[in-house]
């Protein structure tokens, strides 16, 4: 993943580093004398190895997108504090979150949502010491409770 995007295999972009690495490393078995049968049957072994990757590159990159969506479709998006507190299945989770502030739950959602600690701070108009410090401070809690 990147940046919390995942980055699609690219197929071209493969096979012209493979054609690369392998006129390199050719190169070096013909200074070192190998004979050229020896040479293409290699060339052959690595291309089906490489095609064999590319196809498992690209089916694992479909199964990711399915699943993902599979998991987005199912999860209902949770939009405010209130939603938040409605989804926790963990009664002991639940009675924690129950007693924080509307702010710290605020800030939980925003993490949830993928939101950094900094663009948290801008959005609710606090320092990042801030955010980091109720963060800090509802790990501690949590750390009691479980």
């Amino acid at each position: 993943m990147n940046g919390g995007k995942e980055v699609a295999y690219n197929k071209a972009r493969a096979e012209k580093e493979w054609l690369k690495w392998k006129a390199t490393e050719e190169a070096q078995l013909r200074e070192l004398r190998v004979d050229e049968d020896t040479i293409q049957r290699l060339h052959y072994y690595d291309w089906e190895s490489f095609k064999a990757e590319r196809n498992y590159q690209r089916w694992n990159v479909q199964s990711e997108e399915y699943i993902n969506q599979q998991i987005t479709e199912d999860q209902p998006e949770i939009t405010t504090t209130e939603q938040l507190l409605d989804e926790i299945e963990s009664p002991e989770l639940y009675t924690m979150l129950s007693k924080v502030d509307k702010l710290t739950l605020r800030i939980i959602l925003m993490k949830i949502e993928g939101f950094s600690n900094r663009e948290i701070a801008a959005s609710l108009g606090m320092e990042e010491y801030a955010v980091n410090m109720r963060i800090y401070r509802l790990r501690k809690n949590f750390k009691k409770y479980f």
